[in-house]
Parts: C-alpha cells; sequence; structure tokens
C-alpha cells in the first residue's frame, strides 16, 4: 500500500534521536562499523524533512555487510534492497521517527555524496530553503509516489554537489 509522502517542520528532537539510534546501531553491528553518520534532511538544522532518520553506516567490507545486514533484519528492520547498484544496503523501520539506515562499503560513491550534500545545505541556508521549497512541492505533486518524489530530486542534489568542487569531494576519502 502506498504511504503519504509527508514533508514536516524541523524537529529539534532529530539529532537526540540520531544518537540514540546510532548507540543501539553500534551495539548491533559492533566492530565492523567504521562510521555512523546522520545524513538526510533530518541532519540539517532548520530543514523540514520526513520524519525519517537516515543513516549511513561505513562497514569494513563485503562481509561485514553481509553480517550487518543479518543483525539488521533480526533487529527488526525490513530490507528494502540494494537501490543504487553500488554496493549500499537499505533497511527501513517503523517508528516516530522512522528509521532508514543503509550499510554502506568503505569509499562508497552514494555515501560520499550523501556528506557532500548535507554539508552544502548545513553551511548554505539559501540553498537549504530552495530545498525545502522544492521538497514541499514534490510532496504534493507525488503524495503518495515515494519513488517519483526521490528521482525528482535528483538534479537539485547533483547540481549542488557538482558546484561543491572537486577538492572537496575529493578530501573526504
Amino acid at each position: 500500500m502506498p504511504t503519504l509522502v509527508e514533508v514536516v517542520a524541523y524537529d529539534k528532537a532529530w539529532p537526540r534521536a540520531f544518537a540514540e539510534m546510532s548507540k543501539h546501531l553500534m551495539s548491533r553491528l559492533g566492530s565492523a562499523v567504521i562510521a555512523i553518520d546522520h545524513i538526510g534532511s533530518t541532519a540539517v538544522p532548520g530543514l523540514a524533512a520526513k520524519p525519517i532518520i537516515d543513516i549511513d553506516v561505513t562497514m569494513g567490507g563485503s562481509d561485514a555487510i553481509a553480517a550487518g545486514s543479518a543483525a539488521l533484519v533480526a533487529g527488526g528492520f525490513a530490507p528494502r534492497g540494494n537501490r543504487y547498484d553500488d554496493g549500499v544496503w537499505a533497511f527501513a523501520k517503523q517508528g516516530a521517527p522512522g528509521q532508514r539506515v543503509y550499510l554502506c562499503p568503505p569509499f562508497s560513491d552514494t555515501h560520499r555524496r550523501r556528506l557532500i550534500f548535507r554539508d552544502q545545505l548545513r553551511q548554505s541556508r539559501e540553498t537549504a530553503e530552495a530545498y525545502a521549497l522544492l521538497k514541499r512541492r514534490l510532496a504534493a505533486t507525488f503524495a503518495f509516489d515515494g519513488d517519483s518524489y526521490t528521482a525528482a530530486k535528483t538534479q537539485f542534489i547533483d547540481e549542488v554537489v557538482k558546484r561543491a568542487g572537486p577538492g572537496l569531494t575529493e578530501a573526504l576519502f
């Protein structure tokens, strides 16, 4: 059944929710975790977002991702597949807020781009406001089509990442 694409005002509780989720993920996934990063709109202070905490977990490699996938499923996360065809595996868990966890291999381009985009939104209020307007418009247009909502944001995201420049993108890895 389709679910509503809902963009809500920023919630000051999101960073605390991420911190709690991060601790839980660390205990569940163990020493194979290289990094846990809060990504997506809930990671940008003041930015309207879907009430879902997006988390990238960089793992030590494909064996660690396989073991981590099993641990997440055992912990109640629903597997969502390899959505980007680059070794990043997605999982979702319902709640208030919801959770989306992505297990990423080291040096993942998808993860690198997410960090760049998040950081650009944190640094530019103008870019963040333009993104919020786009998201609200797209949520109204694709009210029950999350895949189209996400796809329609791609051009904006790509432009922001490209503007960040090659020096920044190379510095992350």
